[in-house]
């Protein structure tokens, strides 16, 4: 976490601490784990202020895996954040190391542990941190970080929808088929919908221009904006109302190997609560399995 950190003056150092958090969230078990855990989420909302701009440069989600950002405020140093995954127990339980550092010098090292629980619609994260500071401020600094990223961590938890499915084909042919420009455009979309790509180009930094279109002949324009790709492992994109139109979604999909078949996960934090009740309401979570359903059916028939 890199939140609230700047502007802490330089000094004696403060004790050892050990500091509680706990948040409820009207938002499934599952959501409120990818919200916590995937990077394109993280980035939303680990900025407590409109004023911080938080930058993930490294993210590799999975034990022994780290995640490296940049905490930025216009006219401060920056604020490095190396966070080390020890533990990831799905929808449990997550343990990282956490060091702080600016202008090469480390301000604090600290021991994140975090607790899922939930039932329904609601779920509760409880988080229990064990901070060494070595600069004057740190204490408070987490104190009043944590505060702000958990709340902004409810908020994007109660604006996303994640789908999952369990494919029985390898990781790498379900990467394949969704990461080749010639058969994502073969697949993707609801049952009944076709697309028709103008340009496609399935690399971080590239983007699939398209238009899908609809059993009726309806035409839903589209673009999609690739960032962080990792081979069989995950990427994240952005969704967009047509060509360079308006922003609505964040999202991104890991696939996971499970003896022998894949999960696959497919999340979407959108840009405004209203825009996720309308797709909510006009039965996106089932259009949405509908497509990793033909994703399914595509890898195994073939």
């Amino acid at each position: 976490m890199t939140q609230m950190l700047m502007g802490q003056t330089r000094g004696e150092p403060e004790r050892f601490a050990t500091l509680h958090f706990e948040r409820d969230v009207a938002a499934p078990l599952e959501v409120l784990w990818q919200a916590w855990t995937a990077p394109a989420a993280r980035a939303i909302w680990a900025a407590p202020t409109p004023a911080v701009t938080v930058e993930i440069t490294e993210a590799v989600t999975r034990v022994g895996g780290r995640e490296l950002s940049l905490c930025k405020v216009a006219g401060q140093p920056d604020i490095a954040c190396e966070c080390g995954w020890l533990v990831l127990q799905r929808e449990l339980r997550s343990v990282n190391y956490e060091v702080i550092s600016s202008e090469g010098a480390t301000r604090s090292a600290a021991l994140v542990t975090a607790d899922f629980a939930g039932s329904g619609e609601g779920s509760r994260l409880a988080v229990t941190v064990q901070l060494s500071p070595l600069a004057a401020g740190m204490e408070a600094g987490y104190r009043e970080g944590f505060g702000a990223g958990l709340a902004n961590l409810a908020d994007v938890a109660e604006r996303t929808m994640v789908l999952q499915r369990v494919i029985r084909a390898p990781r790498s042919l379900v990467w394949g088929a969704w990461m080749n420009p010639e058969t994502l455009p073969r697949w993707w979309g609801p049952d009944g919908f076709s697309c028709r790509t103008s340009r496609i180009d399935l690399r971080a930094g590239g983007e699939w221009v398209f238009d899908m279109i609809g059993p009726d002949g309806t035409v839903f324009p589209n673009h999609h904006r690739y960032g962080d790709v990792r081979p069989q492992e995950r990427f994240d994109y952005t969704l967009h109302w047509g060509e360079n139109g308006p922003k609505h979604a964040d999202a991104w999909a890991t696939f996971q190997e499970e003896d022998g078949t894949t999960r696959v996960t497919l999340g979407m934090v959108f840009s405004t609560a209203a825009e996720f009740q309308t797709a909510r309401g006009f039965g996106a979570v089932e259009l949405g399995h509908q497509t990793l359903g033909k994703l399914d059916r595509f890898v195994t028939w073939r």
